[in-house]
């Protein structure tokens, strides 16, 4: 079983308008809700691939009634959502379908009481017994303690449990000090980390830090690694149109597969840079078009790099 952890859950609501305009009104052409934060995107993903995934964080409110709900309407994905008090969050992507481009609003997510965090923490022990590796994603929301992530890598590790972190800012920060076996940034976020805006200087950087692996998001370009087995790059053959929104977490579906299958680097890498690029080609966040990955998985090409000095 992969677990994965996304204690900012959200309702994710897509809307496809013809052309985004400020200070206008659209009619939207059409509208889809799923169950959504990172960690639940990656979860959907890995249940398509064929693994068997739990999936647990907080869910609270109608919005937190409307995820469980669109939980259990997904085969492959058991549901350990812990109840709240609070309302979980809803985020919102406007798709141009003139463009392709996707303007996103998030709303910060609801408080989390102490119990509410000592509760989880229990209960994420215990589901890590069962587990073959875990992934951490996303954003805290409000109560959480900032360190939150360096706690649960630690806990994972006890445990002997391989663990993926991929957040940003402090909570990145202190997370990759706790060394998780994968950290998974985007560019830019690497880039706040490190300070530097070379991909594999600043992965490399990172892996000072404490991370053990670096797989980091470059949007169209695909993914760099920096690993203890070696640097590469992974890119599809040809840039993809479409809503790029859940991409990254097609991404680490993809290296936590490709973990848990027993594959090299270079193999795991085309799977989730194949699986980011088929996400820009589906309808609504944390899905890929099946057919795109299909065709793109045996065509990424993965390069060995030079060892940034």
């Amino acid at each position: 079983m992969i677990l994965t952890v996304t204690l900012n859950t959200a309702l994710d609501i897509t809307y496809r308008v013809r052309s985004l305009r400020p200070h206008a009104s659209h009619r939207v052409s059409d509208v889809t809700e799923r169950p959504g934060g990172k960690g639940l995107n990656v979860a959907r993903v890995l249940a398509a691939l064929g693994h068997e995934v739990t999936a647990t964080g907080f869910a609270g409110g109608g919005t937190g009634r409307a995820v469980r709900e669109g939980l259990a309407d997904t085969p492959g994905v058991l549901d350990a959502l812990l109840p709240i008090g609070g309302a979980t969050r809803r985020t919102v992507a406007v798709v141009d379908e003139l463009t392709g481009d996707t303007t996103q609003l998030n709303e910060p997510g609801p408080q989390i009481t102490p119990a509410e965090w000592g509760a989880f923490q229990e209960v994420y022990g215990e589901l890590l017994a069962g587990a073959s590796a875990v992934a951490l994603c996303g954003s805290l929301p409000p109560g959480v303690p900032v360190g939150a992530y360096a706690g649960l890598v630690r806990t994972a590790r006890t445990a002997g449990v391989p663990v993926l972190l991929d957040t940003s800012g402090e909570p990145l920060r202190r997370g990759v000090a706790a060394r998780p076996d994968i950290l998974k940034p985007n560019a830019e976020e690497l880039a706040e980390l490190t300070g530097s805006h070379d991909p594999l200087r600043a992965a490399q950087d990172a892996r000072r830090r404490g991370a053990h692996a670096v797989v980091a998001s470059l949007g169209a370009d695909g993914l760099i690694a920096h690993t203890p087995e070696g640097r590469w790059h992974a890119a599809p053959p040809a840039r993809m149109d479409g809503n790029p929104t859940g991409a990254g977490d097609s991404a680490v579906a993809g290296l936590l597969s490709g973990l848990v299958d027993r594959l090299p680097w270079p193999d795991r890498l085309a799977r989730a840079a194949a699986l980011s690029a088929a996400t820009v080609r589906a309808p609504a966040a944390g899905e890929f078009d099946r057919a795109t990955y299909e065709e793109l998985v045996e065509r990424v090409a993965v390069t060995a790099e030079v060892t940034a000095a």
